[in-house]
């Protein structure tokens, strides 16, 4: 059974969370939305930085790998996002903070095979 987009966003999300939740991380959102669009997960990682978490998935690399589609435009959608998020919340203002990727393959059925965690990716 062939996942929806939306399916396979969701799944990888999830795996996303799992992933930093068993480094130690605190989730403090997901699916964060505003006018200009959405921040996959925003999360505490051990040091106490606030980190702003890209979580793509694919189910192959035909149209190449997932963390490659986090271009330069999105990467400044996501800074405009995190600006925004800050704005938001002013106890946050100062912290430390800095963008991740999260990479998470599936087969066709939509089984977990590979996820990776690409630190400082932008």
């Amino acid at each position: 059974m062939k996942l929806s987009r939306k399916d396979l966003g969701n799944r990888g999300e999830d795996e996303a969370v799992k992933l930093l939740s068993s480094m130690g991380w605190q989730v403090l959102e997901r699916n964060y939305r505003c006018r200009i669009g959405e921040l996959d997960i925003v999360a505490r990682d051990t040091t106490g930085a606030l980190v702003f978490v890209e979580v793509r998935s694919r189910t192959g690399v035909s149209h190449g790998l997932p963390e490659e589609s986090v271009d330069y435009r999105k990467q400044n959608k996501l800074r405009m996002l995190a600006q925004q998020y800050l704005l938001a919340r002013p106890k946050l203002a100062n912290s430390s903070c800095r963008f991740d990727v999260v990479a998470v393959y599936f087969d066709e059925d939509g089984k977990k095979k590979f996820i990776r965690h690409i630190p400082n990716a932008l």
